[in-house]
């Protein structure tokens, strides 16, 4: 794992996840988000971990977790993660494996580690794209949103990249809308939904 290293783009706690307000109120989303940030940070080791932002809670928050914070303000998630990507790579990080931060089974990030080119993992409706591992230096260039699968697939092939992907249970299923909140029985850890969506 020599030369990697992680980078969680983490929007401010307390203005994610609004498609959740049917099922939680605004404390249980912050604290939701906050929560799975928390999984998501620790998956990421033992690569060095990144986090770019555009808030002081969450600056705060990674500081605190032993994280690097890339300040980005005011450039949306695909201009954030490839500010964080550019500050890595000037850095001398040669591979990046970029994970969004409301993944809440996940582990652990190896299976992503090991391959040459793009690995992409695209959510469980092959719709999203919730990991990507990549060359820092490609000049990749991301394209967050619904589709996303598909555009990044074709991204990494107009750079001549091979494209990997990764199906891991545990790396698609990300939370967006209340439904979401139905994690796996047989992955979900004893106690995760209330941990989840319980008050602070």
């Amino acid at each position: 794992m020599a030369g990697m290293a992680a980078l969680l783009p983490v929007k401010a706690f307390h203005e994610a996840k609004l498609r959740l307000a049917p099922a939680l109120d605004a404390d249980q989303r912050a604290r939701a988000a906050r929560v799975m940030a928390d999984l998501v940070l620790r998956a990421a080791a033992p690569l060095p971990t990144a986090v770019v932002c555009d808030d002081e809670e969450v600056a705060l928050w990674a500081e605190g977790a032993g994280a690097r914070v890339i300040w980005s303000p005011g450039r949306g998630l695909n201009g954030a993660v490839a500010a964080g990507v550019a500050t890595l790579a000037a850095d001398g990080v040669d591979r990046v494996v970029v994970a969004h931060a409301d993944l809440p089974l996940a582990t652990e990030l190896s299976s992503v580690t090991g391959s040459e080119g793009v690995t992409l993992v695209p959510d469980r409706r092959e719709d999203g794209t919730t990991v990507i591992s990549l060359p820092a230096h490609a000049g990749f260039r991301f394209a967050y949103g619904p589709g996303s699968f598909a555009r990044h697939v074709r991204e990494a092939e107009r750079l001549g990249l091979e494209v990997h992907v990764v199906r891991e249970r545990r790396l698609t299923w990300d939370v967006d809308v209340p439904e979401d909140l139905d994690l796996p029985a047989d992955l979900v850890a004893e106690g995760l939904l209330h941990l989840l969506t319980s008050p602070a």
